[in-house]
This record gives C-alpha cells, structure tokens and sequence, in this order.
C-alpha cells in the first residue's frame, strides 16, 4: 500500500481480515500495520475509530484490538406487507435524483455540482477550521440564521431588502421543500417552466402540490400562455429560474420579467425565483433578480452557496416580505429549528474573505472555457446532435438528439460507453415534446476529461 493510501483503503483491507478472524482473535498492532501497508499513525487511527463505532472490533488499551463478536442475525424474512396499507397511496418519487452507481471509470457530465477540481477547497478547509474554534461554535443559531450571514445575502440579492427579510436553510433544495409547503396548500396547482429543475419537480410533488408546465422558448418562459395557465388551473404559485435555467440555460428576457411579475400580481399569485446560478456567469454582468423590482411581495428568492462552491457547503437563504415570510421562518422551526451554526459560520467566513471572489472570477472562466470546449468537441464527434443555444452561465448544455430518438435510450448506451448523462425526461412536468440530453461540463476533472467523453460518446447511438 502507497504512502498516499487512505483511511478507506485501509478500512477495506481491515475488514477483509476480521471476516478471515474468529470473535476474540486479535488484530495486528498499529506499529504493524503502520509498516506492513506504509500508512501513517493517523491513518490507523482513523480506520480502528471507524470500525470500532461500527461494532466490527474492540478495542482495549494496553492490550490491542480484537475482533468483536458477531451478531446474530435471524433467517425469518421481515413481514413489511402491513406497510403499504398504513401508507396508502401518498409516495415520494426521488427517482430523478437518485445518485445510481456507475463504473469506477466512468465519466460523470450527470448532476449539477463543480468538480473537486473547481471547488474551493482550501478556503472552505480554512474557513471551516476557523469556524470551530470559535467559543460559541456549538452553540443554538437563531432559527432565521445568523444576522451577520443574512446580511451578507441579503447584500448579494441586489434589492431593496435586509437581514430581516432573509431566512438561512440547508442548501436549495431545503429552502424549495420548505417554501413549496409554506405557500400552496395539498393539492394546489403550481406552475413550473417547461422542461425545469427535476428537485424542484419532486419537492412540488412531496408536498402534494401538482406541477403544471408551461412552455419556453428562446426568451424564456412564455408569459402569454403563463397568464392562460394561471386562468385555467387556478394556481397561485409559480417556480422559476429566471437566470440561466436549468437545464436550458436560458436567460429570461427584460420584458418578460416585468411581464412575469405582472401576470403573477395580476393573478393573485407567487413566484419562487430560484436564482441558483447567480454567481455561475461565464463573463459578463448578471441580470438583476425579479426581486429587485418586486415592489408588493410577490417574489419568494431562493439562492444557495452548494452550486458555486461545494455540495456539502448546505447553505441557501429564502428572501421574502409580509406574512410569507413568517410562514416560511415557521416551517424552517418545525422541520429542524435551525441549521448547524459551525456551517453557517464557516459560509460567512468564505463570503468575507478575498478568496471567495478570487474563486469566482476563477471559476468563470473555467466555466466559460469548459462549455466552449464541450461545444466544440460534441460538434466534432456527434454531429447529428445539435446544441441551440450556448450558455453564458449556469453549469449545463442542453443538447437536442434527432428526431425518433429516445433520449432515455441514449442515456443508457452512454452508461453503458462510460460517461453518465441526464436524459430528458426527468425534466419535463408531463409528455416531452423531444428528445434532450443534458450535460454538465463543469462535473468533469478537466478539458482532457471532456475530450474523452465526448470520444466515448462516439461509440454508441448513430
């Protein structure tokens, strides 16, 4: 074993000799192990502490570590039938969001997360480390969030708001699931651009709510037909990415916000701005959010620091005014009283800090040259597909297949060639008027990885 070797490197060799180990027989001292497989003090350590809380060995000091005794398990399979009478019909399909396992050496261009590669890794490590050590580390945040870190977001919005109208979550999947339940009740219609963001299709969908789509084009969502959609369903709710929307990448027009916010207040409506991609920009100014010219409280933001910066960074803020917002602070108290304070301590450190616009300026152009490169290689090795519209932010491409051809049917035969793309399909509210794929330029190491996926793409599908 390499002295680069891991803990979980050393986890899987250990469980391989307690399975070869009779209970009480004892492990090799950590002296030995250190030297049999070249791996450091702290590297052992780990790796007993991990399977000493799982149960697979104890450990006694001053005389080593032996293998614990086995537990005993039943042959009687586990009656479960009963279940699905006590849950009836209420499901929750995740399905669009499942993580399936792949090959190890395949590609990922599925997801919407940076690469390790693009994440900034050692100033999240340090702001984290700072963090901790900071006497009131564990103490109860508020319920709202810290007021330093709502500040700063309400900052960033770019509108006329403050730290009170700011309600920190857990990431935006957390502030989608916690503003879909506060604002429409079981049952109720809600409007979602066509194709839109599979999350926010299942939170919809979780919180009993039905998604109805209305369609795009070029210039964003049509708000001729969203006026219609509003009058026929009689929906009071609308979920949009105004800014680099997922999985299109379109930029809704300037005519079209102040259009959108019409239609919404004119309906009696709101509207979940989901501004996702706000810091994703491949150059260029940012169009201002809906919310900086919502002047009566129709706009509900949502913005979230896991796409710009790591997926385990699980900090987002709702921004909302009037009733709403306490009804959304409500929901925030009874789903989990608030989130952890040493991440929201470590978010405000990373804000704050000269390393977090270094990082986005950065970012933009890796963002900017790995979509460039994307385009031009899938423009090399799969001509029949067709890109219409290359993105100036946001994460993804949006590449139409040929007329007759299943895109679920692509996907899989790109799996199967070793890269891993999202198919249309999970996209789409009801029926899919084509065939799509998506890819994320930004999950792959580098340009030579895109390279060879776009090669492997070549394989399968003509």
């Amino acid at each position: 074993m390499k002295d680069s070797s891991t803990s979980e490197d050393l986890l899987r060799v250990l469980r391989g000799l307690v399975h070869e180990l009779a209970p009480g027989e004892r492990l090799p001292s950590s002296r030995e192990l250190i030297e049999r497989h070249r791996v450091g003090p702290g590297t052992v350590s780990r790796a007993i502490a991990q399977l000493t809380a799982e149960g697979v060995v104890i450990t006694r000091p001053g005389s080593g570590t032996y293998v614990a005794p086995r537990q005993r398990r039943t042959d009687a399979a586990l009656d479960t039938a009963w279940q699905t009478v006590a849950l009836a019909d209420r499901s929750v399909d995740a399905r669009s969001l499942a993580d399936s396992p792949v090959q190890a050496d395949a590609i990922r261009l599925d997801g919407g997360y940076l690469h390790r590669s693009l994440q900034p890794t050692r100033p999240l490590a340090s702001a984290l480390a700072r963090a901790a050590r900071r006497p009131d580390a564990w103490d109860r945040a508020p319920a709202a969030g810290l007021h330093s870190l709502r500040t700063v977001f309400a900052a960033l919005a770019d509108a006329e708001v403050g730290a009170d109208d700011v309600l920190i979550t857990a990431g935006g999947q957390s502030g989608l699931s916690i503003a879909f339940r506060a604002i429409a009740a079981p049952g109720s219609p809600v409007l979602v651009e066509s194709p839109s963001y599979p999350g926010a299709l299942a939170a919809a969908r979780a919180a009993g709510l039905r998604p109805i789509p209305v369609p795009m084009d070029e210039n964003g969502i049509r708000t001729d037909l969203l006026a219609e959609a509003f009058a026929r369903s009689g929906a009071r709710l609308l979920y949009c990415q105004p800014t680099y929307q997922n999985p299109t990448g379109v930029v809704l027009s300037a005519e079209r916000r102040q259009q959108v916010l019409a239609v919404a207040r004119a309906a009696g409506a709101f509207v979940i701005e989901d501004d996702f991609a706000r810091f994703l920009q491949h150059g260029g100014s940012v169009p201002k959010p809906l919310l900086s010219d919502d002047r009566d409280g129709t706009v509900v933001y949502l913005t979230s620091l896991t796409k710009p910066a790591a997926p385990s960074l699980r900090i987002g803020a709702l921004i909302a005014r009037g009733p709403v917002l306490e009804r959304l602070r409500a929901i925030r108290l009874v789903d989990d009283f608030f989130v952890a304070r040493p991440l929201q301590e470590a978010a405000l450190d990373l804000l704050s800090s000269p390393a977090w616009d270094r990082h986005l300026r950065g970012l933009s152009v890796a963002l900017r040259d790995r979509c460039g490169a994307l385009v031009s290689l899938l423009a090399e090795a799969r001509p029949d597909w067709t890109v219409d519209r290359i993105p100036t932010g946001g994460l993804h491409l949006w590449v139409g297949l040929p007329s007759g051809i299943d895109d679920t049917t692509v996907a899989a035969e790109a799996r199967q060639a070793g890269v891993v793309v999202s198919p249309a399909t999970h996209f789409f509210a009801s029926e899919k008027p084509a065939s799509w794929l998506r890819l994320n330029f930004a999950a792959a190491a580098d340009l030579a990885e895109l390279a060879t996926a776009a090669g492997r793409l070549t394989i399968r599908g003509r």
